[in-house]
C-alpha cells in the first residue's frame, strides 16, 4: 500500500490515558515504582510495563475491561476515518496497551479501522502473562516492526506519548501532542501539533490537495 496511517490509542484515540489509569488502579504500588523510572527512561516499557501486568491477578481481568468501557473517544475520529475511507487510505491502530481495552472502547468503530495491533494477556494462570507478537528490544509493542510488516511507502504516525516515540521518528509524517511532541522537540524531529482529529483531517486534505 502506498499511505497507511498508523494511530496509537491510549491518550491518542482516547481522550484520557486509559491504559496507564488501568495500572495504576489495578496494580498501585507496582505501578508508583515503576511508572518514573519508565518515563524518565532508565527503564525500558517492556521490562515495566510487563512488570506491573504480570503483578495483577488474572481474576482481575474482567473489572480491568469494565474500567475501560464507557470511555471518552477523542473528537473527529469518526469524520476522519469517512475522510480516510473516502480517500481508500487504510488507519491502522498501533497499541502499547491491551487488545481488549482497544476493542471494547472502539465499539463498532473496530470494523471502520483496517487492523488492530496491541498487547494480549494469557488469564489462564494466577497472574496476568503478556504476550505479544511484536515485542522488541525496548518495547511491548514496537510499533515501528508492525510498519514494517505493511511495506508502506509513506508512513503517517498520530501519537501522544513514550509509547509512539520510536513509530514517530520513523514516520516520514507525525502528528503529535502532550508528552511525544516533548520527546520529539528533544530529538528535534519535525513533527505537526494537534488536538483532535479534526486538525488532523484539516492537515491532511491541504497536504493531499497540494500534493494532488
Amino acid at each position: 500500500m502506498k499511505t497507511i496511517v498508523f494511530c496509537d490509542f491510549d491518550g491518542t484515540i482516547t481522550v484520557k490515558e486509559t491504559f496507564e489509569a488501568i495500572l495504576k488502579q489495578f496494580a498501585p504500588e507496582v505501578s508508583a515504582q515503576l511508572m518514573p523510572e519508565m518515563y524518565a527512561r532508565r527503564l525500558t516499557l517492556r521490562e515495566g510495563v510487563r512488570q506491573i501486568l504480570e503483578s495483577i491477578p488474572s481474576a482481575r481481568y474482567g473489572d480491568i475491561i469494565e474500567f475501560t468501557r464507557g470511555q471518552p473517544i477523542r473528537d473527529g475520529l469518526i469524520e476522519l476515518l469517512d475522510f480516510l475511507e473516502f480517500q481508500g487510505i487504510p488507519l491502522v491502530v498501533v497499541s502499547g496497551g491491551l487488545r481488549g481495552m482497544v476493542e471494547v472502547v472502539l465499539g463498532e468503530l473496530v470494523n471502520r479501522v483496517y487492523n488492530i495491533h496491541a498487547v494480549d494477556l494469557d488469564t489462564s494462570g494466577e497472574y496476568l502473562k503478556v504476550t505479544s507478537k511484536y515485542e522488541g528490544e525496548t518495547e511491548l509493542m514496537a510499533k515501528v516492526q508492525v510498519i514494517e510488516e505493511y511495506e508502506v511507502e509513506n508512513a503517517i504516525a498520530i501519537g501522544d506519548s513514550l509509547t509512539d516515540l520510536n513509530m514517530a521518528l520513523h514516520a516520514p509524517v507525525v502528528f503529535a501532542r502532550d508528552r511525544l511532541a516533548k520527546y520529539l522537540d528533544e530529538h528535534q524531529k519535525s513533527y505537526i501539533p494537534w488536538n483532535d482529529f479534526f486538525d488532523v483531517q484539516n492537515y491532511l486534505a491541504k497536504l493531499w490537495k497540494l500534493s494532488s
